[in-house]
Formats: structure tokens, sequence, C-alpha cells
């Protein structure tokens, strides 16, 4: 017998460049109860992204209307430009079923989502071994100019300031093992007692 639980908003935040993309693909592909939330946007869709599978996308007055409403969990203007939230409805449904969503969000986001959710997020701060390596990493995966790595570097310390605001910090200096312990943090959470919303029951039936 299998017990009841509530699913858990697992929170993944780091700088850009400290590999959350590529530990959140790796657990989407490793466990069949997380899902990844689908946030909206105000932006135009890139070549080859899908509505309602990369993004919603959607027009300001649109988003303006959800975050007046009520309807989105978090929200941010990234650079005075395009809007990004999280949709409420998907993630409370996902989470009365007993589902675990995965959320690529930065301290901000982390901040409401705890504020809109208290007791289902579990927050997870990646590191990278080093500020250089944080640096090698970018200059690696993109063309930018040198004041735009400037500018990513700042933001990335800024970023890293916030550490202390998260329940787990995890180095990625090794991948699989930044992997490992991301999933660890996922597991203790889903077995914490205040989730297992049929505890009761199944105690009861030993």
């Amino acid at each position: 017998m299998t017990i009841v639980r509530r699913g858990v908003c697992l929170v993944l935040s780091a700088p850009s460049g400290a590999g959350k993309t590529a530990i959140t693909e790796a657990l989407l592909g490793s466990e069949p109860d997380l899902r990844r939330s689908v946030s909206v946007t105000t932006r135009a869709a890139r070549a080859g992204e899908i509505d309602g599978v990369h993004y919603h996308f959607r027009p300001l007055l649109e988003f303006d209307r959800m975050a007046a409403a009520g309807e989105l969990l978090e929200w941010a203007r990234v650079l005075h430009r395009d809007c990004y939230g999280t949709p409420r409805a998907p993630v409370e449904q996902a989470l009365n079923a007993g589902t675990d969503v995965i959320f690529d969000i930065d301290w901000q986001g982390h901040q409401q989502l705890r504020a809109a959710l208290p007791g289902d997020v579990v927050g997870v701060f990646l590191l990278p071994p080093k500020l250089a390596e944080l640096e090698r990493r970018l200059r690696a995966r993109s063309g930018d100019t040198e004041a735009e790595i400037a500018r990513r570097m700042q933001w990335a310390r800024d970023e890293i300031s916030h550490w202390p605001e998260y329940d787990h910090v995890v180095v990625n200096q090794n991948f699989e093992v930044a992997v490992a312990a991301v999933r660890s943090a996922l597991h203790a959470a889903r077995s914490a007692t205040r989730r297992l919303i049929g505890l009761k029951q199944f105690a009861g039936k030993l």
C-alpha cells in the first residue's frame, strides 16, 4: 500500500553557468514523479519553442491581469522588459495529486514562492567551485562581449549572496555528485512527516 502524500516544490537556483539547467534535466529524466514548472512570459517565442511546453506565451495585458487576479505564484519583470511568472493552478493541482514540481527561478522568485506556498517549498542553491570556474564556463558557452561577461559575473555575485535563504547548498564541482545531492534533498522532502497526508490511514492498517 502506498502512502498518500502531498507534492514538493523543488526550487533550484544558481548563478548563470553553475549547471542548473543540466541538473534539472538529469532529475527530470530519472524521477518519474517530477515535472517541470512551465512559466508564463510576455516575450515572443523563439525558434523551436512551443506554447505550453517551453513557456505559456501571453501578451502583457493578459500577464498583468493574471498577476492582479492572484493567478501567479511569483513573477518578475526581467531587465525592465519581459515578464515571467509561475501559474498557480497547475502547481497546486500537481501538489494535491502528489506530484513534485521543479522550478528554475532566482532568489526573488524563491522568496515569493515560499510566501505563496508555505511548507511546500524546498530550496536548493547551486554554487560553482570557484568564481573563476564560473567565468570559464560563461566564456566557453557564449560569444558574449567582455562587457556582457562582466555584467553576468556581477549578477552572479549578487545571486550568490542569497545562498543563506535556501534549505540546501550544493557545490557543483562534480556533476554526478551534485545531481545525487539534489536528488537526496528531494527524496528527503518527500518522506517528511508533514507531507505524508495518508500516513495516519496507512499506520492504522498495519
